[in-house]
């Protein structure tokens, strides 16, 4: 079981870091936690430079993407985590250590799908000016189209949950998915309106 501390940063913070390592598979709380809040389908581009901005930033995702599923750096780059290359899926599916596993996109644990399905709502919000996470999408679970990575597609017309893989589309029909959107860059959000539209969650 994860420590308190860590159910608490998965239940309360937006963080990329060696707490979500632990992610669903080991959490097995003795209630169902409130909420999580987390970055759902990966990213592919680097920060304030999204790929479809410009050939530039095209071309460093593409540099950056070469060396992405290196094991080493997999195992050693929080960031390399969450990187998932649309076009080349294969790859991304074969060599992703932590987000294709999680996102259940080799095979279903289903601990994790029970799990998540444990919440009382899976709370999403999107940065509406975020420079950081590209595609911005991916903060409510939506990503590129596979195959591209110009046009991407809400999480309703994704494998995941058209397949229901991670137990989202049961979760969606329950009313346990909140998808929440401010005008702002990456994390940059007021304390009244967290306490406003988050703190709700935990009462």
């Amino acid at each position: 079981m994860a420590s308190s501390s860590c159910l608490w940063l998965l239940a309360l913070a937006f963080l990329l870091g060696s707490c979500t390592s632990l992610a669903l598979g080991d959490l097995d709380p003795p209630a169902p936690l409130p909420l999580v809040i987390w970055h759902g389908m990966g990213v592919f581009g680097l920060p304030r430079c999204p790929g479809e901005s410009s050939h530039i930033c095209d071309f460093i995702r593409k540099t950056l993407n070469a060396g992405a599923y290196n094991k080493a750096i997999q195992e050693r780059l929080v960031q390399a985590e969450y990187w998932h290359d649309p076009i080349k899926e294969d790859i991304y599916r074969n060599h992703s250590i932590f987000l294709a596993d999680i996102n259940q996109e080799r095979g279903v644990n289903e601990s994790y799908k029970k799990n998540l399905m444990a919440l009382k709502k899976f709370v999403m919000v999107k940065f509406l000016n975020d420079s950081i996470v590209d595609p911005v999408d991916s903060e409510w679970f939506g990503f590129y189209r596979s195959g591209q990575a110009k046009e991407t597609i809400p999480l309703q017309e994704s494998t995941l949950y058209t397949q229901d893989r991670l137990g989202l589309k049961a979760m969606d029909k329950a009313g346990q998915l909140v998808f929440l959107a401010l005008e702002g860059d990456h994390l940059q959000l007021s304390e009244e309106w967290f306490y406003a539209h988050i703190i709700p969650f935990l009462e």
